[in-house]
């Protein structure tokens, strides 16, 4: 064959993708039923033919009457191609299997309301998936300093997620009032009555929620009678009798003894979040529970957006503090 003079590094010049085509000819004897095998037309195939054939200065296969016959040097490329090949599927396979084999330590922290009602069954979940993942979870509602390395990951219901944080609004969450259900048999009070009755409400400490400001605008002091720097602290306490104060939707519709005693306020909300430090957010284990709870959260967002039914989320879960 008349040939251009070969390149003088063919392996720079040789594009990988080629060697693909090479064996698909190799393995089907001919170029049109290469060019099916691989969705392509007749015409690329035999272009690229005798492109890696000028590259190398050789020619790769004899064109018979019945087929395509690899010559000596197209024998070599055809043994190479499937060396790439086998090598292209061994570490697809490796990579793939330590993503699900991901392992090791992940910290999380989040508040006790979270975890108790929500959180705790989409880890379960999440580790059903990764047995060898060890989590340890931090409760409270103290900002941490990830960067410090103080958790991997930061589950919060919060307007003012840190700006230094990598992460993504998953769910609005809806809040309501509620009280004893035992104390409101048969009646559905007006919202201006309810001010005057006694009321749990949060501490200082969570002052920056919209529950907490809400009831210090509507609510006269004296009636505010117990206060809580929890969610769980301010169900207990509406368990108990002591009144009626705002819990999350997504928390108050699980307790089989309180009900709502109103609509849900569009003006008291949360945004809740799932945060992690930028340095750590590709990292397998990070990434991987990440796009589980989001994934999860999808299914439950109307619960949490305090129009979707208890049970659908978890009924196990309904539970009481009297």
């Amino acid at each position: 064959m008349n040939r251009k003079a070969r390149v003088k590094d063919p392996a720079s010049a040789l594009p990988w993708e080629d060697l693909r085509i090479i064996k698909a000819i190799g393995d089907h004897g001919g170029l049109s039923s290469a060019a099916t095998a691989l969705s392509l037309n007749h015409s690329t195939v035999a272009r690229r033919l005798a492109i890696v054939e000028e590259i190398l200065g050789v020619a790769l296969f004899d064109r018979l009457r019945t087929g395509c016959k690899p010559t000596t040097a197209g024998t070599e490329i055809l043994a190479l191609s499937a060396r790439v090949e086998q090598d292209i599927i061994n570490v697809a396979r490796r990579v793939a299997g330590s993503a699900e084999r991901l392992a090791g330590e992940l910290r999380i922290a989040t508040s006790d309301a979270l975890l108790y009602d929500f959180l705790t069954p989409i880890i379960v979940d999440f580790q059903r998936i990764h047995p060898d993942i060890r989590v340890e979870v931090l409760v409270g509602n103290a900002p941490l300093n990830l960067a410090r390395g103080e958790s991997d990951i930061a589950f919060r219901a919060t307007l003012a997620p840190p700006e230094n944080l990598y992460g993504r609004k998953i769910a609005k969450v809806a809040w309501a009032i509620y009280g004893r259900r035992d104390d409101f048999l048969g009646r559905q009070p007006r919202l201006e009555d309810l001010y005057e009755q006694q009321w749990i409400s949060y501490g200082s400490g969570l002052k920056g929620l919209r529950a907490f400001s809400f009831v210090e605008e509507r609510v006269a002091a004296q009636n505010i009678i117990y206060r809580a720097d929890s969610v769980l602290g301010v169900a207990s306490a509406l368990c108990a009798g002591g009144g009626i104060g705002f819990l999350p939707c997504m928390h108050g519709d699980l307790v089989p003894s309180l009900v709502r005693v109103s609509a849900v306020q569009a003006q008291v909300y949360d945004e809740l979040w799932i945060l992690t430090h930028p340095d750590i957010r590709k990292s397998g284990r990070v990434y991987a529970f990440m796009t589980h709870c989001a994934q999860a959260v999808i299914k439950r967002r109307d619960f949490i957006e305090g129009v979707g039914t208890p049970g659908v989320y978890n009924p196990a879960a309904k539970r009481d503090y009297g």
